[in-house]
């Protein structure tokens, strides 16, 4: 690392808020260490709960004064006439009637359409992924299902869209509302966008390769203000195994990760995930898929503009002129970071306008600058060496085949971009960066410091002038994450002991531009997953307080508040993982020694009524 560029990552690392010097950079120029003295309680943070604690639990905690109500559980029935959950006699007719497997991100609709109703609303919820470990007695792995359990495996991902309300002191869910839904690998969807149509995206389902079956492995999302759902689907290569060596798109592929040994049992009983007889099958997934909750006949719209790769999620933004931007991660080591610029633009009145905005516009890749400087480059058909000689005949295979046009930009690889905010309040942008191991010292980058990358960091975009479609932003380093004791990690001075965390995964904001943080891989420093919360400005800025301690296995996800901030829906995700059906780490939620650990929505307030972390 050159003089030059520790000078530059020292002005990175947030100048703004506290940092006169960092040890990290004395550990990069072989200088010694000496430990800055920390004062908790210096600084006040505007967050007055009381922290939980960093150990490692069966139970989920929440702060003094606040509690958490478990609303949705895997295998609840949707409907009042449903099928009860039985573990041990689960099928695929019983799980399309129940909450699916796995909830990860949430969205709180407020109901009416329009309204800011904080007491009534839908929620929507990505179910992403399964653990067949947990899910049967025996404790079978992925790929080992018979075709029964394989049939209620597939059905448990997907979505479920619930109708809720606030009465007698706690949540309900309306088992009569005809809002209710299961979106699963097997509802009907139709491809919009540039790749519509493309002769890439014809199989065996779709003869047009405009129609098609399903969404999967969803796991983060966004709400657009026009009352609609964004998924991301992610980890879809997981479905897919068999032999595609010898496929004309064999290097499209395996750019996405495909690989022929399948890591689910999927492939196994059905042609459709069996790339040696459907490889262009998996061109109709890892899109963002547009879901009007509001109408539960609906079918949902898959968004090819705005690029096919492993997307965490999408969240949009009102542009000052009006256009939608649409920030996006795509989660895996050394992968990219995206927005998209609507062609037209948001009009409040006009809702039916505004379902085909994703539809048209331009999509970007981004590059970090040593300066300070993030570059938005066009992922344009014709513009640059986005050309036929590279292998591009049109819009279509850029969106198709986007990590590659990436690629050929010079896009900065990121440590696992994940979820992607824009805080409502100070209009920058939130960069969450989970992780990456990988990493080698020659590999470092301004925007990714540090070798060996296990604990994450969070990055602030700040765009000029508040125009969100400009070219360049302006970048910060928010947080270098890791233990307290690192050196080569950034943290408010007067952190606590408690308050450190790692791997940066989810982000919310509340009304008052708070960042609430979640995690994915805090287990392995020792210390439970949870919620950590933190101002974004003046002399507590990034003063980390952790508040939510997870069950063990679990991770939480999805944080969303209402608009009144006296809610705030998460997800607690995979429970006891890493154990077995017969002998779970947990048996979080029920506690009950016939039932397995379910992963579940909570629901958390304070038990005087008044907003969440006020």
């Amino acid at each position: 690392m050159s003089e030059n560029f520790r000078q530059v990552l020292d002005k990175r690392l947030s100048r703004r808020r506290f940092l006169q010097s960092s040890s990290l950079l004395a550990v990069a120029a072989g200088l010694p260490v000496f430990a800055v003295e920390t004062k908790p309680g210096s600084v006040q943070s505007s967050l007055t709960f009381r922290e939980t604690g960093h150990e490692m639990t069966p139970t989920l905690e929440v702060p003094a004064g606040y509690k958490a109500q478990v609303l949705l559980k895997w295998g609840e029935p949707l409907a009042a006439a449903g099928p009860a959950f039985d573990p041990l006699q689960q099928s695929a007719e019983k799980q399309q009637q129940q909450f699916g497997y796995n909830n990860d991100f949430i969205g709180f609709l407020p109901l009416p359409l329009g309204s800011s109703n904080a007491k009534h609303g839908l929620l929507v919820v990505n179910h992403e992924y399964t653990v067949p470990q947990l899910m049967w007695p025996g404790s079978p792995d992925d790929v080992s299902l018979n075709k029964a359990q394989t049939d209620t495996d597939i059905v448990a991902h997907g979505l479920s869209v619930v109708e809720i309300e606030w009465r007698d002191g706690q949540w309900h869910q309306r088992k009569d509302s005809a809002y209710t839904r299961r979106i699963t690998p097997l509802t009907p969807m139709q491809i919009s966008g540039p790749a519509a149509g493309s002769s890439r995206l014809k199989t065996a389902i779709s003869q047009d390769g405009v129609h098609t079956l399903g969404t999967y492995g969803n796991c983060a999302g966004g709400v657009t203000p026009w009352g609609t759902v964004l998924t991301g689907e992610e980890n879809i290569d997981m479905m897919f195994g068999g032999d595609f060596s010898q496929s004309p798109e064999a290097a499209s592929l395996k750019r996405f990760g495909m690989s022929a040994t399948p890591q689910k049992s999927w492939s196994a009983h059905y042609p459709r995930w069996d790339m040696s007889a459907q490889p262009n099958e998996s061109f109709h997934m890892g899109w963002i898929v547009e879901i009007d909750p509001y109408d539960p006949r609906s079918v949902p719209k898959k968004r090819t503009a705005l690029g096919r790769f492993k997307h965490e999620g999408a969240n949009v933004y009102i542009n000052s002129d009006g256009r939608v931007v649409a920030y996006m991660g795509d989660d895996q080591k050394f992968e990219y970071l995206y927005k998209f610029v609507s062609a037209k633009t948001y009009q409040a009145d006009n809702r039916a306008a505004n379902l085909q905005l994703l539809d048209e516009g331009t999509l970007y890749c981004a590059r970090f600058a040593a300066d300070g400087t993030v570059a938005w480059l066009p992922l344009v058909f014709g513009c640059g060496p986005l050309t036929v000689a590279n292998g591009f005949r049109s819009q279509a295979d850029v969106v198709i085949d986007v990590r590659k046009a990436a690629d050929l930009l010079g896009a900065t690889p990121m440590d696992r971009p994940e979820d992607v905010e824009v805080n409502p309040v100070n209009g920058a942008v939130y960069v969450m960066l989970t992780k990456n191991a990988d990493r080698t010292a020659a590999q470092r980058s301004p925007a990714n410091p540090r070798a060996q990358n296990k604990a994450g960091q969070i990055v602030e975009m700040t765009a000029p002038k508040g125009d969100h479609s400009a070219p360049v932003f302006a970048w910060d380093m928010f947080l270098l994450a890791g233990r307290r004791d690192d050196p080569s990690t950034s943290y408010h001075p007067a952190t606590g002991k408690n308050s450190w965390l790692a791997c940066p995964d989810n982000c919310a904001f509340d009304r008052k531009g708070r960042i609430w943080i979640t995690s994915d891989g805090a287990e392995d420093f020792g210390i439970a997953e949870g919620i950590w919360a933190a101002d974004v400005s003046g002399a507590s800025r990034a003063l980390m307080k952790r508040f939510l301690r997870a069950p063990l296995g679990s991770e939480i996800c999805g944080p969303f508040f209402t608009p009144d901030d006296q809610y705030l829906f998460c997800s607690v995700q995979h429970p006891a993982d890493g154990s077995s059906f017969e002998q779970p780490s947990t048996r979080w939620p029920d506690f009950d020694a016939k039932l397995p650990p379910r992963p579940a929505v909570i629901v958390i307030s304070r038990t005087d009524g008044q907003s969440v972390g006020t």
